[in-house]
């Protein structure tokens, strides 16, 4: 009988600690599952981020961005020689072109309630109907300033005007006219500088 005893302890013994064993490689089973589930979300997330970037990185290489363009100031107006001469009803202003590559540029001048728009391309345009280099005539050829250079410009037209309004400027990119890059709305008389 204490034999019979100890062999039933022992038994329920054994099979408690089979059901213990049981329930663990069950949680540990459901550990496992869960850590090579996130492992495996990560390299697949990994893998389509590196085709994605590649793919993108390959179609806009050497391509600039209206938006690094707009953002960065690299196509500004120079107020310093920015004014309006009011007797020759000229308005002067000067572009400068930092670390960036534009086809053209649109230049807008409001005055006194009427606008003109000009066009500056990376071509000599002899036939810029009111725009002419700084001091030159109207027949010189008129082109936008390069990458890392500034040019200074006079537009004629404004007659009657008693001031400036504003002068923008946007850039255009791959044929697409960009937002505004920069703006200046106090022009002042150019007499003022005179000395």
């Amino acid at each position: 009988m204490f034999a019979m005893k100890i062999s039933m302890d022992f038994l329920l013994l054994f099979k408690m600690k089979k059901l213990y064993i049981i329930k663990n490689k069950k949680s540990l089973s459901t550990v496992i599952a869960t850590v090579l589930l996130i492992l495996l979300v990560t390299v697949a997330t990994a893998i389509v981020w590196t085709f994605v970037n590649n793919i993108v990185s390959e179609r806009t290489e050497g391509v600039q961005s209206c938006f690094e363009v707009e953002s960065s100031e690299k196509v500004t107006l120079n107020d310093y020689y920015t004014c309006y001469n009011s007797t020759f009803e000229e308005v002067q202003f000067s572009i400068n072109i930092g670390d960036a590559e534009i086809d053209s540029l649109v230049i807008s001048v409001l005055a006194e309630g009427n606008s003109r728009s000009f066009i500056l391309t990376n071509t000599d345009n002899t036939d810029a109907d009111g725009l002419k280099p700084y001091k030159g005539i109207d027949t010189d050829p008129v082109k936008l300033p390069g990458k890392n250079e500034g040019r200074t410009y006079t537009a004629s037209g404004f007659a009657g005007a008693t001031k400036i309004d504003w002068i923008k400027i946007a850039p255009i990119i791959e044929k697409k006219q960009c937002g505004l890059s920069d703006a200046t709305y106090e022009v002042d008389d150019c007499s003022l500088f005179a000395s």
